[in-house]
């Protein structure tokens, strides 16, 4: 009978263990996530991100993540406004200060990164990405290496009561309604463009996604610039596209040549230009400057042809991506899952960042006049995509210098026309 008893009480400890262990396996992520930040252990997560307009916000959004998890750190580190985010991000990998949390913009940049990059595909946010958010992250088995910061959307953004002021009654959505509108603000005494041409993501990135993303098929003409049966020069939507530059230099404050991202926006946010070629993003600095500003967006229209007007650029501008080599790995990823599934951090990613969200189970709140406005053109499905992910790496900043040239006089437009082309060849 004891014999019997202990062998019995054996096979009890082993299926113990057994069942132990398969409870272990089953442990989903955020429960793991949740062991991370239960250990008496302080841990520190580095977060290097690039949005400056949100840098004093997201410092707030931590400390409050810190109350809930008193064993967890972050160090917030922001380098962009005109500086050079992806080069400090590749001296950071470099000189072996891998941040724990950074920012990826997908598409090429993942290709460039992705063998850095933790899969996020299982999290508990993940499912509720919008579709149009989730791709510039998705590889080609699927898996999602990344979690959108937001949606955005850039044009002209203007000034309503200047606007009035100079009787303009009727928006413009045609080139040749934008030279109209801008000669009416320039004879009532107001500077059409508020114009930053020193800071080559401006030009060289969004301005310049305007004729790629006028094309027919974006996708397919970029994949043909790759291979070779699609160019630059020659192409009538990169003609076209020299009114555009021509127009807003014509108009433009003084020196737009030397003009920075922050003197951009103030010259906009304190009344002295009427036009500002931004997003929404600036909605945080603008309404710092002048809370009783009333703005909207207009298109930045590359011609006279109706089928091609009245659309806004709206993509995601960036994605939160964790270092796979991180030794805090889990506690990273509860951080992102509490930013987008808390009270806390819906609320300031509507309220405080200004945000659209990019995911499904976050109503937006609290939006400006600018944020409402890319909503409103979001809907109508009145939009062009974000294009400049998938070009060379690099090219956006020598497509910069050569809009430049163009702006100061050096070079005409063929020859800048042709410039894009060489650097595309040379960079692909």
């Amino acid at each position: 009978m004891k014999r019997f008893l202990m062998v019995f009480l054996s096979m009890l400890l082993i299926v113990g263990i057994f069942a132990g262990c398969s409870s272990s396996k089953n442990t989903s992520s955020e429960d793991k996530s949740k062991n991370a930040s239960s250990s008496d252990e302080v841990v520190t997560l580095n977060l290097f991100q690039f949005k400056v307009e949100i840098a004093d916000q997201l410092q707030a959004l931590i400390k409050e993540f810190e109350k809930e998890h008193p064993n967890i750190k972050i160090k917030l580190e922001t380098v962009g406004g005109g500086a050079d985010y992806g080069a400090a991000l590749k001296a950071k990998f470099a000189s072996g200060e891998a941040p724990d949390i950074f920012n990826n913009g997908g598409f090429k940049e993942l290709e460039l990164w992705k063998e850095h990059l933790a899969d996020l595909s299982n999290e508990p946010w993940a499912e509720h990405v919008l579709p149009i958010a989730k791709e510039p992250m998705t590889d080609e088995d699927g898996k999602l290496y990344g979690m959108p910061v937001n949606l955005e959307g850039y044009g002209f953004i203007y000034n309503k009561d200047l606007f009035k002021k100079a009787g303009i009654t009727k928006l413009p959505e045609t080139i040749s309604e934008l030279k109209e509108a801008a000669k009416k603000l320039e004879k009532a005494g107001i500077t059409p463009f508020s114009a930053g041409y020193g800071e080559w993501w401006v030009i060289g990135q969004h301005l310049l996604n305007i004729p790629f993303a006028q094309q027919e098929d974006p996708v397919a003409f970029i994949q043909g610039l790759y291979d070779g049966t699609e160019t630059i020069t020659g192409n009538e939507k990169f003609k076209a596209f020299k009114d555009v530059i021509d127009t807003e230099i014509q108009y433009a404050n003084d020196n737009p040549l030397t003009t920075d991202y922050n003197t951009q926006v103030t010259l906009f946010a304190s009344g002295q230009t009427a036009m500002l070629q931004q997003g929404n993003w600036t909605e945080n600095m603008i309404y710092e400057i002048n809370p009783d500003i009333n703005m909207g967006f207009l298109p930045i229209p590359i011609s006279d042809d109706p089928t091609e007007s009245g659309k806004i650029p709206v993509g995601v501008p960036n994605n939160w991506v964790i270092n796979k080599n991180s030794k805090h790995l889990e506690e990273a990823k509860l951080f992102l899952n509490w930013m987008v599934s808390s009270e806390v951090g819906k609320r300031y990613i509507t309220e405080e960042f200004a945000f659209i969200p990019a995911f499904d189970n976050i109503e937006p709140a609290g939006l400006g006049d600018l944020g409402k406005s890319i909503l409103e053109y979001s809907k109508e499905e009145k939009t062009i995509p974000w294009t400049w992910f998938r070009w060379p790496d690099g090219a956006n900043k020598e497509f910069a210098a050569a809009i430049q040239e163009y702006t100061a006089g050096k070079i005409d437009y063929d020859t800048l026309l042709e410039r894009f082309q060489s650097t595309w060849n040379n960079l692909k």
